[in-house]
């Protein structure tokens, strides 16, 4: 008699971006169980009796509790939303000081529940801290997965697909390099409906390339403005992230724009960084190596530098 398989995801941290990721993992019926984790237990307590209190409208009965570091042992993804807020005026990476000691603790105690499953990491600056979490963890790189540039590609295709006025499902376009101020768009890739975008403006003088100069502008600047309008991000993110989590519970194979350790690919090494990777139910599969023109080489280049010259003084290995 085979054994049923119950996927089990633990969420460390329920602010904001840990409350929106339960609500819509809640909603997509992904998972069967989620365990909720967070230092200020009265506020992981409501939010499991508040998500329990829905659970009569949801498709799939998830069983939803409050947890421990110690209940980790057992599960397949650990997503981790713990962390300092990006304030209004602060950088992703001004973030930087202030997580690492906090992912530091959170790793070991993760780790000393005998956890051997898949890391997910959303916390900024996500380069910086899915590196750390794989450091401190000891897992195989595999198993250790930023949010990367997946909701910079969402913006991306959205925006693309209101500027052309095609479903934005339709537009297949990334962003890589740093979720942040030096992350960039691979225009020479993109296309909708299968037809590339540089052949669109070529052929319709309605389009214009500084407006895709725009757009892009637009989509590297959103977290700022909607942090300035309502003080987070979280809704993008949450979905990205259980996007990110169907993937792997489904042994999906999908391409998605994640933070992947790069050993060579895209001439990079010793850092994380959004990039396409295949993920599976084992974490990224493979990393898809995009054929970027020069201008986009020399920008991904840089992106990786920023990166680098911030982990070198906390990482002895990246000067390697």
């Amino acid at each position: 008699m085979s054994r049923v398989r119950i996927n089990r995801v633990a969420l460390i941290g329920t602010g904001f971006v840990g409350s929106s990721y339960a609500f819509a993992l809640m909603n997509q019926g992904i998972a069967d169980e989620l365990i909720m984790i967070d230092v200020n237990k009265n506020k992981a307590m409501g939010d499991v009796m508040d998500l329990n209190h829905g659970k009569v409208f949801a498709p799939h009965p998830l069983h939803i509790r409050y947890g421990e570091y110690k209940d980790c042992g057992n599960v397949d993804i650990v997503v981790i939303c713990a962390g300092a807020n990006q304030k209004p005026g602060e950088t992703r990476l001004d973030l930087v000081e202030k997580n690492l000691k906090i992912f530091n603790e959170v790793v070991d105690n993760v780790m000393a529940s005998g956890f051997e499953g898949i890391f997910l990491v959303a916390t900024n600056p996500v380069d910086i801290l899915t590196y750390a979490t794989w450091h401190y963890s000891g897992l195989p790189k595999g198993r250790v997965i930023g949010s990367g540039t997946i909701l910079d590609t969402a913006r991306f295709r959205y925006l693309l697909g209101e500027y052309f006025k095609i479903n934005p499902q339709n537009v297949h376009a990334y962003i890589i390099g740093e979720h942040g101020d030096s992350e960039l768009p691979v225009y020479s890739s993109a296309d909708v409906g299968g037809i590339p975008v540089s052949k669109l403006i070529d052929r319709n003088e309605k389009y214009k390339k500084e407006d895709l100069d725009e757009i892009f502008t637009n989509v590297r600047d959103a977290a700022y403005k909607i942090i300035e309008g309502k003080g987070a991000t979280y809704y993008g993110i949450a979905m990205g992230l259980v996007r990110i989590t169907k993937a792997i519970l489904h042994n999906e194979n999908s391409l998605l724009t994640v933070s992947a350790h790069l050993d060579g690919q895209y001439g990079q090494r010793h850092v994380y960084i959004g990039v396409p990777a295949i993920i599976s139910r084992s974490g990224i599969r493979e990393i898809v190596e995009l054929d970027l023109n020069d201008d986009e080489k020399q920008k991904f280049h840089q992106s990786s530098k920023i990166l680098k010259d911030i982990l070198r003084p906390y990482f002895e290995e990246v000067n390697l």
